[in-house]
């Protein structure tokens, strides 16, 4: 008997040391690596000496005042910028960026973690975390939060083609981060997912705003030029399948300017065809589709099928931006921007400037990331985007004063009314902004997405010279 209460007190003191060493383990080795880890509560605790995000022009995004944290934009980048809360952690930017923002322990941070093994704690002096500036503009950002309607699922992007900087990302539904406390069960009752950042990990059908991708390969390669001409009866037949244009419309013969302007998928499975399966999976990769956005913030990598498993048929519907593909609103907007820009892709960027405690502000410049196509064709496209908002599918967005260059889209999916797209840049001769514009299960693209982007560049244009 005596031997047996030996054991179990073995065994209680051995149980003992093993806890005993694995909370020293936690308070001397992986404190460091859990204190900095990204979307931990505690990283949002010390709110008060937590550094600021500013927008381009210098408002404050996301500050502190005493134990709150304020959000100037409100639900208008609520996905975007995020939250940090120190009871549901962090998310957006302000997740991405804490190591810069939250508040740097002071030297005696390892003595503190040793004496509290033994329940003694010594104050440890903080410093205030560092400062960033992004590329945002809390007054586009505004315009935009105005344009997009209430109650729908969607997003808007605003970019400067030149730059890549990107200059608003507005969500729907949003959420307002200054009442997230009193708000957080009833957010994450909804089933319309409020914290969801469309603009970059919402995955999409891009549909006929894909024929920008489609006509830019087909006319910088030679496979078709602009004096093509195409006979649309309402049907193309391949491989076994039948496809055709939205409510079966049939847009006759049509110059290649024609097609795009009209939008003819009958017309742009022949020109994805003729292009060739090779040729269009270069040019995917010219534009960089599938490949990671290498972002700040995480974004969903765009949905491309293998090369090896496309046939015929699917390479047909692919070039009208139907099939397996889908993209996020990000994606379709430096589509947009590359065009805009002459042929070059600027690789997008959110951050402008870092400005961290006792060290010299970092600015981060403007990076190529690759040419697609020739300035050439991206002057081809351009007038063949002039020629959808002055007669053809994306007319709704007709500006009096500045000239719109565009494509809409009008993207089929299963279980739903089509997603509605525009992408669009104005001025067309001298691209300032790009907009991208997606509302979900809400049909015609020229119909619904259209108008939203006209209202949105109206109202961003003269903000932003």
């Amino acid at each position: 008997m005596k031997g047996r209460l030996l054991s179990v007190a073995y065994a209680f003191v051995v149980l003992f040391l093993v806890i005993a060493a694995q909370h020293a383990h936690v308070q001397l080795v992986e404190r460091s690596a859990i204190l900095d880890r990204p979307g931990d509560p505690r990283r949002a605790q010390s709110v008060r000496l937590r550094g600021e995000l500013l927008d381009a022009t210098g408002v404050p995004l996301a500050r502190s005042v005493g134990e709150r944290r304020l959000y100037a934009a409100g639900t208008a980048l609520s996905q975007i910028v995020g939250y940090s809360s120190p009871i549901y952690g962090e998310s957006g930017l302000e997740a991405a960026l804490d190591p810069i923002l939250a508040p740097a322990a002071g030297d005696d941070a390892t003595s503190t973690s040793v004496a509290s093994l033994f329940g003694r704690r010594t104050a440890v002096p903080e410093r205030r975390g560092g400062q960033v500036v992004l590329t945002l503009r809390r007054d586009i950002a505004q315009v935009v939060d105005r344009a997009l309607p209430d109650g729908i699922r969607g997003a808007a992007i605003v970019m400067d083609p030149r730059s890549g900087a990107v200059l608003a990302i507005v969500n729907r539904p949003a959420f307002d981060p200054n009442s997230l406390a009193s708000d957080w069960n009833k957010l994450h009752a909804r089933g319309d997912a409020p914290f969801l950042n469309r603009g970059l990990n919402g995955l999409y059908p891009p549909g006929s705003t894909f024929k920008m991708v489609t006509a830019s390969a087909a006319l910088d390669s030679g496979s078709s030029n602009l004096d093509d001409g195409f006979e649309d009866p309402g049907y193309y037949n391949i491989g076994g399948f039948s496809l055709h244009n939205a409510e079966h419309e049939a847009t006759g013969y049509q110059s290649f300017t024609g097609a795009f302007a009209l939008s003819s998928n009958v017309d742009f499975a022949q020109i994805g065809v003729k292009l060739g399966l090779d040729t269009f999976y270069d040019y995917l990769h010219r534009f960089q589709i599938g490949q990671d956005m290498v972002l700040v913030v995480p974004a969903s990598r765009d949905e491309v099928p293998p090369q090896a498993t496309v046939s015929d048929s699917e390479l047909a519907q692919m070039a009208f931006g139907q099939g397996s593909l889908a993209v996020t609103p990000l994606r379709m907007a430096l589509v947009g921007a590359t065009i805009a820009n002459g042929g070059v892709l600027m690789h997008p960027t959110l951050v402008k400037e870092i400005q961290s405690p006792g060290t010299t502000a970092v600015r981060i410049a403007p990076v190529v990331w690759t040419r697609p196509i020739s300035a050439q064709t991206a002057q081809n496209m351009r007038d063949l985007m002039l020629a959808v908002v002055k007669y053809g599918t994306g007319t709704a967005a007709k500006l009096a004063s500045v000239a719109v260059a565009g494509k809409t889209g009008t993207a089929t999916h299963p279980g739903g009314q089509p997603d509605a797209w525009f992408v669009c840049f104005a001025p067309a001769m001298q691209p300032r902004l790009v907009v991208a514009v997606i509302v979900e299960d809400a049909g015609y693209g020229g119909v619904v997405a259209a108008p939203v982007a006209r209202a949105i560049l109206a109202g961003a244009l003269p903000l932003y010279q």
